[in-house]
């Protein structure tokens, strides 16, 4: 793998960087424990750190740095729902291991049990030594319903009739405040009631924006990207939907237009080149890259490929590029159950992560992924279980992204084959999917049977620009090695016969004479 130049930030030297997510609370909590003493962000080992560069990360996402304050941390241990949630994940949870969510920020200050903002930068220096970009989140929809705005400026956020928290106690709370007793709405989305740890922002008050945005400047110090929680909540058109006439601030008149496109370029004025993410659903994801976000997730990709089968994914893969290379494709993350628990056998595991893998865009690996762990832990908690690593998803994985920091892959041209029948009445061609990535005369081709059953298919190979009689297929994932001629290539096509879920990741060259 080439050493990363310091000449352009981490993030900005590939079209298709790796980001990996890192549940910060639990991993510290184990560091401590292993250590027997207190270890902190900064204290984080070297040889740990050494280990994501040399999996080729570009960034570490550490998700749940900021401060809960006590009284999320009381609402998360006495939830009743979730303590079943506790419960299966953890058997022997105790309330000690209950510590909030990190998604109710109560202020955006790194928490004192990781070592504050100055352990922060330090590793974040640690980090860009080894050529690591760090991403940090945002909260754009809510904050803690103990955050200093709520008591300061309860006008911040949506405002409920009086006695309105008696008659819907899921979606409002009562809260005394320096401008009085207030109702005020639980943060949510337009479908389920509210999170009852939360207090819904209302970016259409303009003094709420404007201290959004300043606080998505300050966070912007500390990091390379920014991941933007549940970022199309605060679209104008899902927010006026989701509230109605109650986005109106009673005290002023609307703020004009979306919040994110303004927000995007105050920040991008002191920081250029911060990335930034969008957690994003709901067909939403490309009026969010067309606002400023550099990615957006695909969850479309995430449910294709674990619901449908690869006819569903090949459609998928068909769209307009630009908006490909804006995509973070994943097959989980903390939101999600794990990959390894959803699908019944690893070649199923193996080969939707192979495809989210090498299609273009962002690819984002959840810590735990890569050693096939299989227990979901909620986010309120501070301990995981213990389970064994598997061998076999180590090894896979580690095969995989020595694939991924190619170069060809992280900065070629990728294109989408079609494909035909291997012989009349055989359909089983619709189960494979085909694709390359090509800078200059360096080529790769990516073949996937995403079926359990074998299947069978020939693909036409453009191998224009490429001078020679006969080509060699290195499979970086295998042993196999397949020499063909260039006239059967080009008259036949290459024909594939694959197991179920088998694949392929050539390194297609000249064959030796």
């Amino acid at each position: 793998m080439p050493p990363k130049s310091n000449s352009e930030p981490r993030l900005k030297q590939t079209s298709h960087p790796i980001l990996y997510e890192i549940n910060t609370r639990v991993l510290i909590n184990e560091l401590s424990t292993q250590a027997g003493k207190e270890i902190t962000l900064d204290k984080i080992p070297d040889s740990l750190i050494d280990e994501w560069a040399a999996l080729g990360f570009d960034a570490v996402w550490l998700m749940g740095v900021w401060t809960v304050g006590k009284l999320g941390v009381q609402i998360a241990r006495e939830h009743q729902g979730l303590r079943k949630e506790y419960k299966r994940a953890l058997p022997d949870f105790a309330d000690d291991d209950v510590i909030g969510s990190p998604y109710a920020v109560h202020a955006y200050t790194v928490s004192r049990s990781l070592g504050g903002t100055k352990a922060l930068q330090a590793l974040r220096k640690r980090l860009e030594m080894k050529g690591i970009g760090l991403v940090l989140d945002f909260v754009c929809n809510h904050t803690a319903r103990d955050h200093e705005w709520v008591s300061a400026h309860p006008e911040y956020y949506i405002n409920g009739r009086d006695g309105e928290e008696n008659e819907k106690p899921d979606y409002y709370f009562r809260t005394k405040t320096k401008k009085g007793e207030r109702t005020i709405a639980f943060g949510r989305d337009p479908y389920f009631p509210g999170w009852t740890d939360t207090a819904q922002l209302n970016p259409r008050h303009p003094e709420a924006r404007k201290v959004m945005i300043e606080t998505l400047q300050k966070i912007a110090t500390l990091c390379d990207g920014v991941r933007c929680d549940m970022a199309m909540l605060i679209l104008d058109e899902v927010f006026q939907k989701t509230w109605g006439e109650q986005s109106n601030p009673v005290d002023c008149e609307p703020a004009q237009g979306e919040f994110w496109k303004p927000a995007i370029e105050a920040v991008r004025t002191e920081h250029p080149n911060l990335l930034f993410i969008a957690e994003a659903y709901w067909n939403l994801e490309w009026p969010l890259q067309q606002l400023g976000f550099n990615y957006t997730y695909d969850k479309t990709l995430y449910e294709r490929l674990l619901r449908e089968g690869a006819s569903s994914v090949y459609d998928h893969l068909k769209a307009e590029i630009i908006y490909q290379k804006h995509s973070v494709r994943f097959v989980e993350n903390h939101d999600e159950p794990r990959i390894a628990q959803i699908l019944p056998n690893d070649a199923w595991q193996y080969a939707a992560a192979t495809v989210a893998s090498t299609v273009p865009g962002m690819l984002l690996l959840h810590e735990g992924q890569l050693e096939g762990r299989k227990v979901k832990v909620p986010v309120q908690l501070g301990r995981r279980p213990a389970e064994e690593a598997s061998v076999t998803a180590k090894t896979f994985y580690t095969k995989l992204l020595s694939c991924l920091n190619d170069e060809v892959i992280k900065n070629g041209e990728w294109k989408l084959f079609s494909i035909r029948a291997a012989w009349h009445d055989n359909y089983s061609h619709q189960n494979i999917l085909v694709y390359s990535w090509r800078k200059e005369n360096d080529f790769r081709l990516i073949v996937v049977n995403y079926a359990p059953l074998n299947s069978q298919c020939y693909v036409e190979l453009n191998l224009d620009g490429f001078e020679g009689a006969s080509f060699e297929f290195r499979d970086m994932m295998s042993p196999a090695v397949y020499v063909r001629d260039r006239v059967g290539l080009q008259h036949k096509g290459m024909y594939f016969d694959l197991p179920g879920y088998g694949l392929h990741v050539f390194e297609v060259h000249l064959a030796r004479k």
